[in-house]
């Protein structure tokens, strides 16, 4: 007699069964918790260990106070390659233009101090762009760089020059670290990237270093329906910032 399935597994195959059949497509709700107890029988422990393990296999994303979702099967890859995006869109055929929405120096937000190596009071470097291909927004970069790795990083041209192609020139890129989640979008990012209603944005937050100088933290937000994740890899040597 063959052993009988994990209870977590039945919840998980429901599931996975029912964004099949087109009952809960791309960025539609899946049953909660409280109701997967009624549905399938188990226990508010089973129905949240396969809502949380189908979450980190990529199929569901969460969005706080709202619920969890299906996710759109470009979100599946678990990998980024870290890229140049005026030159990937080019690169598309696409036309690349930009709108360059703050450009300034200030205090350093308290969040920031301790990874960019400075004290209290001290200023960084804060610039707000969104990139368009063919005059549609697909990203909100915000971006804060230290002063001591791009001391000129407020003085270029950014219609003829990104802050990546800038930054990789003064200060190549040799480590990256980022997250990603799903993020419900706030009046600003709605407006701006003219999303769909009710659709979420991914949120990359980047860090990135120049030998041991942290030179960059950015925050880039895409329209969830506009925007895919890469598999492939670079070792160090070849990476390019964002």
């Amino acid at each position: 007699m063959g052993q009988e399935e994990p209870r977590y597994q039945v919840v998980k195959d429901f599931i996975r069964k029912g964004i099949a059949g087109k009952q809960w497509k791309e960025h539609k709700r899946v049953p909660s918790e409280n109701e997967l107890v009624d549905m399938c029988k188990v226990s508010r422990m089973t129905a949240r260990r396969a809502l949380d393990e189908l979450t980190e296999e990529g199929v569901l994303y969460r969005v706080q106070g709202r619920g969890t979702f299906v996710a759109p099967k470009k979100l599946h890859s678990p990998l980024l390659e870290i890229r140049n995006i005026a030159e990937e869109i080019q690169n598309r055929g696409a036309e690349y233009s930009n709108e360059l929405l703050l450009l300034q120096k200030e205090v350093c937000p308290p969040h920031l101090l301790n990874r960019f190596a400075l004290e209290e009071g001290q200023q960084v470097f804060h610039s707000i762009m969104v990139h368009k291909e063919n005059a549609k927004p697909i990203q909100i970069e915000q971006r804060y760089v230290n002063p001591n790795a791009a001391p000129e990083y407020l003085n270029q041209d950014y219609k003829s020059i990104t802050p990546n192609v800038y930054l990789s020139k003064v200060a190549p890129l040799t480590e990256a670290e980022h997250e990603i989640q799903a993020k419900e979008a706030d009046p600003f990012m709605k407006v701006t990237l003219k999303l769909q209603e009710l659709e979420p944005v991914l949120c990359i937050d980047r860090i990135t270093w120049s030998e041991n100088i942290l030179v960059s933290f950015c925050q880039l937000y895409h329209p969830a329906s506009r925007f895919s994740l890469t598999g492939r890899f670079k070792t160090q040597h070849q990476l390019t910032e964002l």
